[in-house]
């Protein structure tokens, strides 16, 4: 069956943080809510049928990681990705900034310095300050709107004795899928100063046509540092359920993950997330191609509604994702005035890019995982409060003298 993401599902009132924790983040509870990273579409039909199925078994007790898990993942990979996976190397945990959390505890010791490269997901900054580390800003440079990374600068920084790096992979917010080149410069850099690289790929399912993702693995020799945090969670919109596979091929840093894991008790599974899990790896390949179209006619759309009615606000090519990154410095406001004005001008909900760390201010983060016409009505609402805000005079409303 096609999925159908123009289908309006009301998800107030379902405990949902992006609908019902919007008084409490946006200060209102009417914004159109663009913000947190999950989208508005049903779950694939595969993925529902399996949790239903879980469900019609009356007990819920403690649950294993079957093997099927895991081969769904490794088949997964290798068909979208061409990546070869090892059995051996996957590790569970529940919840990717937990995992993410995890793999620093197995791979660094208290107050060592992490890299990050902001703007980037500001769970970033708090896994590393959490876990007792020091925390070290590579921004990214931004050229004509188009971000690479600060290679000089990162290599700067593990000369210096920086223990690893925290990877977007798909970049969240800006979009960016690395190439091979970029990710291969990176994994050099790691092996001359040992640097481990902690890449998040959750976002790599999501491509967008004419983009692919490159997992960092798939580019990396025997023996080099690198660990992936693996979800089906944003891929197929199963967040809450929490489930993450890890990846890591050297056995001294699976071991160092799996204590860390134990300690903090995040080994458990979920019975309804393994079900879930294992249908979209096994079943979801026809669904996600249709979301990938789906995102890239509607990031095309905002791109072209922004060039031709809103150019004070400029899109940041997105090649992966759901989540657009818009550059608002023209509009000539401070962030208070900025986050104000999506707010109570446009009654829009968006995450500011000051909260993405360094490279954010002037920016906000739109999430278009929702039926096209929300974004119609917030690009609508947009144009509106514009030109209100920056309308001239009427010569007939200036007094005269």
């Amino acid at each position: 069956m096609t999925p159908d993401f123009d289908q309006s599902i009301d998800r107030a009132g379902s405990h949902a943080l992006k609908f019902d924790g919007r008084r409490q983040k946006f200060g209102s509870g009417d914004v159109l809510p663009l913000w947190v990273a999950d989208m508005d579409f049903a779950v694939p039909t595969c993925v529902s049928d399996a949790v239903l199925a879980r469900a019609r078994h009356p007990i819920y007790g403690y649950t294993q990681y079957p093997e099927s898990l895991y081969q769904s993942l490794i088949a997964w990979c290798d068909r979208r990705h061409r990546w070869q996976v090892e059995r051996e190397w996957l590790v569970p945990a529940s919840g990717v900034l937990a995992s993410m959390s995890a793999a620093i505890q197995s791979c660094t010791a208290m107050g060592d310095p992490i890299v990050v490269q902001s703007p980037v997901y500001p769970g970033f900054f708090r896994a590393v300050e959490d876990c007792g580390r020091r925390l070290l800003h590579n921004p990214l440079r931004e050229t004509d709107g188009r971000y690479a990374m600060d290679l000089a600068q990162l290599e700067q920084y593990a000369r210096d004795g920086a223990r690893a790096l925290l990877l977007c992979n798909p970049h969240n917010p800006v979009g960016r899928a690395w190439t091979p080149g970029e990710l291969e410069e990176v994994l050099g850099i790691a092996r001359r100063h040992g640097l481990t690289v902690i890449s998040d790929e959750v976002h790599g399912d999501l491509a967008l046509p004419g983009a692919s993702h490159h997992p960092l693995l798939g580019l990396a020799r025997a023996g080099d540092r690198v660990i992936a945090v693996l979800s089906p969670g944003k891929t197929f919109n199963l967040q809450g359920l929490g489930l993450t596979l890890i990846a890591a091929p050297r056995a001294d840093q699976r071991d160092a993950l799996r204590n860390a894991i134990a300690a903090s008790h995040l080994g458990d599974a979920n019975p309804f997330a393994v079900a879930a899990g294992e249908a979209a790896w096994r079943d979801g390949d026809q669904w996600l191609d249709a979301l990938r179209t789906y995102l890239a006619g509607t990031r095309d759309f905002v791109a072209d509604r922004l060039r031709t009615h809103i150019p004070a606000i400029r899109l940041v090519p997105s090649e992966a994702g759901y989540l657009l990154w818009l550059d608002c410095r023209a509009l000539g406001m401070d962030d208070v005035a900025l986050r104000e004005f999506f707010i109570h001008r446009c009654r829009l909900g968006l995450n500011p890019g000051v909260d993405f760390g360094p490279g954010g201010s002037g920016f906000m983060r739109m999430n278009i995982g929702t039926p096209r016409r929300n974004i119609e009505a917030a690009l609508a609402a947009i144009e509106r409060a514009q030109s209100q805000t920056y309308a001239p005079p009427n010569v007939r409303d200036i007094p005269s003298r």
